[in-house]
């Protein structure tokens, strides 16, 4: 079914025709404006207590925070965590700055650069934003990053720059339509902790449609 014939279903359903021009018009000067929505206190703080409060927020959601002072120690600290939970490959990005880091450190550990694949342990992708507000990341699809990274290995590792953390939804959706020109992406995924479920006789299942375990390394600048 077309989206056409799809918001036309929603729209009989509603008992409403075809829109006028005034109505058309309206609509479309909305959507230009691209207005805030009502912001919670929380998402207007200082942004020293905006990474205070992603950090918070992202924990009780179940992902795991790994600080760390530069990106030049995000290969040792994915060394160390990949070594410790026997896991001996790592699917990657292929963005800048994933490619520019010395992966020396890993070792034994084979770190490849393709989609994600059925059967994949771990990937390692880029964030482009923290959302204080719910302690959300914001990615979007690439040629540089297919979306599988964010969704088919157990774990997903994401690094993350404390400056790219922003109070609420708004500004994030504004600093990625800044960044594309006024254009979107074609796909844009927010990740709030490890895919999780409680549709199954109410009981919790991690990985229920996605990583059951989510890192965020987090660079301090």
């Amino acid at each position: 079914m077309s989206k056409a014939e799809i918001l036309g279903n929603i729209r009989r359903g509603l008992g409403r025709g075809e829109p006028t021009a005034q109505q058309r018009s309206a609509a479309e000067s909305r959507l230009a404006a691209k207005a805030d929505n009502l912001i919670p206190k929380r998402g207007q703080l200082p942004h020293d207590e905006q990474v205070k409060l992603f950090k918070d927020m992202a924990i009780e959601a179940a992902a795991e925070i790994i600080e760390l002072d530069s990106t030049s120690e995000v290969p040792m600290a994915v060394s160390e965590w990949l070594h410790k939970m026997n896991i001996r490959e790592l699917v990657s990005a292929s963005n800048a700055e994933l490619t520019e880091m010395d992966w020396s450190a890993l070792g034994d550990i084979q770190r490849v650069e393709r989609v994600a694949q059925v059967g994949d342990m771990a990937s390692i992708t880029s964030s482009f934003a923290g959302i204080a507000e719910t302690g959300t990341l914001m990615l979007h699809s690439g040629s540089e990053s297919p979306t599988t990274l964010n969704f088919l290995p157990d774990v997903h590792m994401v690094v993350l720059h404390k400056s790219t953390i922003v109070g609420p939804y708004e500004d994030a959706w504004k600093k990625l339509r800044a960044a594309h020109g006024g254009k979107m992406p074609r796909t844009v995924n927010m990740i709030t902790g490890p895919s999780r479920s409680a549709d199954i006789e109410q009981k919790l299942q991690m990985g229920a449609h996605g990583p059951r375990t989510l890192v965020i390394l987090l660079i301090n600048d």
